[in-house]
C-alpha cells in the first residue's frame, strides 16, 4: 500500500512538472510572439508621443518639456483621461506656449507623422494671414534641424536676437494647424516670419467635439514649401495659443508618431 501511494504521488508530481513545462513554454511562445509583434511595429513606427501609456497623475508626459515665450502667458497643458483614453488637454486663455518633444527623426526613413486631436471650439477672431489673428485651437508644430548658416545674414541675426528674447524661435518650421475660416489644404506663411509656414488641415465648426486623426507626408510637404529635401526633424511640439486674439481654446492630442511609407 504504501509502496502503491509512492507510485502515485510520484506520479502526481511528474504530471504537474510537465503541466508547469507546458505552461512556461506557451506563456515564452505568447512572449516571443508578442515581442515580435512590438518589434514588428517599432521597425514600422516610431513613437514620438505615446499619451495613452501615460498615467494621469503624471506632471508631464515622458520626454516631453514645456516651450515659452518670454512675457507671454503660458497655455495650460495636463494629461487627462477623455473617452477611456489618456491624452493632452491644452487650455488656452489669452495664452500662448506649447509641449516640445526633443528628437530627431530622419524624414528619408519615417516621413510620414500621424496624430490625432479635438478642440471644443474655434477662435472666433482668428486669421491665418494677420498677426491679430495668429491664434489656433491646435497645431503640430514641427521643428527642422536647419543650420543658420544656410540662412541669409539678415535672418541669421534676427533669429538670434528673437531667441535672447522670446526663447525658442525655429530656423525652420511647418505647422499643420486648425483654423476657423480657412480653406482646408491651404499653405500659408506665418504672420510673424517667413522662416514658419503653414499648413490647414482641418478648418470651421463642422468636426469641433469630434476626434480628427491625421496623416501628413513632411518629406514632401518640404519639398512642396521649400524647394529641396528636408533635414532631419529637431523636434515636434504640439500648440494650443490665443495670445493674439486675446480669445480661449480647449484642445485635446492622442498619440503621435512617425511612419514608415
Amino acid at each position: 500500500m504504501q509502496y502503491t501511494a509512492s507510485i502515485l504521488i510520484l506520479f502526481m508530481l511528474t504530471h504537474a512538472a510537465s503541466m508547469v513545462a507546458a505552461c512556461d513554454q506557451r506563456k515564452n511562445t505568447e512572449s516571443e510572439n508578442k515581442h515580435a509583434i512590438s518589434e514588428g511595429e517599432r521597425h514600422n513606427k516610431l513613437h514620438v508621443g505615446r499619451f495613452s501609456g501615460e498615467f494621469v497623475a503624471s506632471v508631464l508626459p515622458e520626454n516631453w518639456e514645456k516651450m515659452t515665450f518670454r512675457g507671454l502667458k503660458p497655455t495650460h497643458y495636463e494629461l487627462a483621461e477623455v473617452e477611456d483614453r489618456v491624452v493632452i488637454r491644452a487650455e488656452s486663455i489669452s495664452s500662448s506656449s506649447g509641449l516640445i518633444r526633443r528628437t530627431e527623426i530622419d524624414l528619408s526613413e519615417y516621413p510620414v507623422i500621424e496624430w490625432s486631436w479635438k478642440v471644443e471650439n474655434i477662435l472666433e477672431k482668428g486669421d491665418v494671414y494677420s498677426k491679430d489673428g495668429d491664434d489656433y485651437p491646435a497645431r503640430i508644430y514641427v521643428i527642422f534641424d536647419y543650420d543658420l548658416k544656410n540662412l541669409g545674414w539678415i535672418n541669421r541675426n534676427i533669429i538670434r536676437l528673437l531667441r535672447r528674447f522670446y526663447g525658442e524661435v525655429p530656423a525652420r518650421a511647418i505647422n499643420y494647424i486648425y483654423a476657423n475660416h480657412a480653406e482646408t489644404g491651404t499653405v500659408v506663411q506665418n504672420p510673424y516670419t517667413d522662416l514658419v509656414m503653414m499648413v490647414v488641415v482641418d478648418s470651421g465648426e463642422e468636426h469641433i467635439g469630434k476626434w480628427r486623426t491625421h496623416q501628413r507626408n513632411i518629406y514632401d510637404d518640404y519639398i512642396e514649401i521649400y524647394g529641396e529635401a528636408p533635414p532631419p526633424v529637431g523636434g515636434l511640439a504640439i500648440m494650443t495659443d490665443s495670445d493674439d486674439t486675446g480669445e480661449s481654446a480647449v484642445a485635446y492630442f492622442g498619440n503621435i508618431c512617425f511612419l514608415r511609407e
